[in-house]
């Protein structure tokens, strides 16, 4: 078995932040509920795991900017 291997384009925080914005807009587009809120939710974990990723990668791992 091989694995298929590439080179990511962007880093793994540029990702996380598109995908937050991507999520937002979504769900703008959704009617107030439980699938509108689980989006949401989605979309601050995707920024969280950009700035625990920004703060796990700075040097002297110094706390995130808030």
């Amino acid at each position: 078995m091989q694995w298929r291997r590439f080179k990511q384009t962007s880093s793994l925080e540029e990702r996380h932040a598109e995908q937050a914005k991507q999520l937002r807009e979504q769900a703008r587009m959704l009617p107030p509920g439980p699938v509108r809120d689980a989006v949401e939710k989605r979309a601050r974990q995707a920024d969280t795991a950009a700035r625990v990723n920004e703060w796990l990668i700075s040097p002297g791992l110094q706390p995130p900017r808030v």
